[in-house]
């Protein structure tokens, strides 16, 4: 059969993005709970637990014995949409990330003074949005759905107590589901357009961390960047909940090629004293790399699919232009006693959306992040680990067409609250 492009007003990997999550465009920065109380600054040179084996490879060198470290955190976003406009009726409640649960698990083995394994999962892109039934702005993204997991086995190598070196290959599974809500002409009300797909996919993680001094340490990671190609369906119904009568066929075999970023984290963590520690990082993620995005249909022709086939699901390609972020981090750890560990962090974070390409799925703009957390230790084989953060976007304004004429303006203001639990053992 003949493919042609499908565009079905937004694509799946668009709807990548969301305001739930605390890292820029569609990543996920909850790996660790620990982590999180300070920011994540000094995520690269800190080495805290387990959770190194995604922060920094190298780190496995620092630990001693066996670890297990594992932890949950739970976004609670809130958008108030404000100053819409467009020539399709609806409503704007803004309520459409629901309280959402990000896992993460780790174990590290120091096997002797020089070599350490460990392996890890978890999530480092994903999401979920939802938009009210009647949404006005369904014709450009109505539900979105989005998983990215990772198992990363690990090796790390200390050269001395100086420098060490860690490498981890990554296993990445992404699956999802995209809706739209588009008006035809000839149509029983909406048609829904939903694109279902998944892969599986290689990448890598790899780090250096170095004691530069008796009282400094300098860290270094780098993310691979990881091609997917999605392949799936895409279906075809009336808001009546049966085919749409206009086309031949309601399902198409659908493919999506998009890569996730590469990202550099580099972070110094300094100890004052005894007592204080103070952690700094900044990390550089290519974003650059997302110029557009199209989904490949077979079939979608007005001989093969109906007259209207091309305009419900063949209409090119969605631009996006993304830019390159940087995110920047600063904070502080206070060893209470031998129990109690006090944390806190500020994080400044750039979105790689622009004014002119931004759609109600990726609605976001830059961010400011406070955190606050803390680390209990009953005995000296448990940890458990609490944080907070508050997230605070700057105002953005959402301006979509598309080649239906149908069209949606909006301002968006974002926050959302995150709340870690997690805990460490070892043995």
């Amino acid at each position: 059969m003949k493919k042609v492009m499908l565009k079905t007003t937004i694509s799946l990997a668009v709807a990548m993005a969301s305001t739930q999550i605390f890292a820029s465009g569609f990543a996920l920065n909850e790996q660790s709970i620990s982590g999180m109380g300070t920011g994540f600054a000094g995520r690269s040179s800190s080495a805290d637990d387990a959770s190194t084996v995604y922060g920094n490879p190298a780190g496995m060198a620092r630990l001693k014995g066996q670890q297990i470290t594992g932890g949950i955190a739970a976004i609670d976003a809130s958008t108030d949409i404000s100053d819409t406009s467009g020539n399709s009726r609806g409503t704007n409640k803004g309520d459409m990330v629901p309280f959402t649960s990000v896992p993460m698990g780790f174990y590290t083995n120091k096997l002797s003074d020089e070599w350490a394994v460990g392996v890890g999962v978890y999530a480092p892109f994903g999401l979920v949005t939802n938009y009210e039934n009647g949404f006005q702005g369904r014709a450009f993204g109505s539900k979105s759905e989005v998983k990215v997991v990772t198992l990363q086995p690990t090796v790390s190598y200390a050269f001395n107590d100086k420098v060490s070196i860690g490498f981890g290959p990554t296993f990445n599974r992404i699956s999802g589901t995209l809706e739209s809500d588009i008006a035809i002409p000839r149509t029983a009300g909406d048609n829904n357009v939903k694109i279902k797909g998944d892969d599986t996919a290689l990448g890598f993680n790899a780090g250096v961390l170095v004691q530069a001094t008796d009282t400094t340490r300098v860290g270094l990671t780098y993310h691979s960047k990881v091609n997917y190609k999605l392949d799936g369906h895409t279906d075809v119904t009336t808001s009546a909940g049966v085919p749409a009568q206009v086309l031949k066929s309601n399902r198409y075999d659908a493919s999506l090629k998009i890569e996730t970023p590469e990202s550099y984290d580099l972070s110094v963590t300094q100890d004052l004293n005894d007592a204080w520690k103070l952690y700094a990082g900044a990390s550089w993620t290519r974003w650059s790399r997302l110029k557009d995005i199209t989904v490949n249909n077979e079939g979608v022709t007005a001989a093969n699919g109906g007259a209207l086939a091309p305009q419900i699901v063949g209409t090119i390609k969605e631009e996006q232009n993304w830019h390159d972020t940087w995110a920047y981090a600063v904070g502080t750890s206070y060893q209470l006693n031998k129990q109690w560990v006090l944390r806190t962090g500020l994080t400044f974070d750039q979105s790689p959306t622009n004014n002119t390409d931004r759609s109600p799925r990726i609605p976001t703009g830059d961010r400011t992040i406070f955190s606050i957390g803390a680390g209990f230790s009953p005995t000296d084989d448990w940890t458990i680990d609490v944080a907070y953060s508050y997230l605070k976007e700057e105002d953005v304004t959402v301006n979509r067409t598309n080649g239906l004429g149908q069209s949606y303006n909006a301002k968006y203001e974002n926050s959302a609250n995150g709340f870690g639990v997690g805990a460490t053992y070892r043995f």
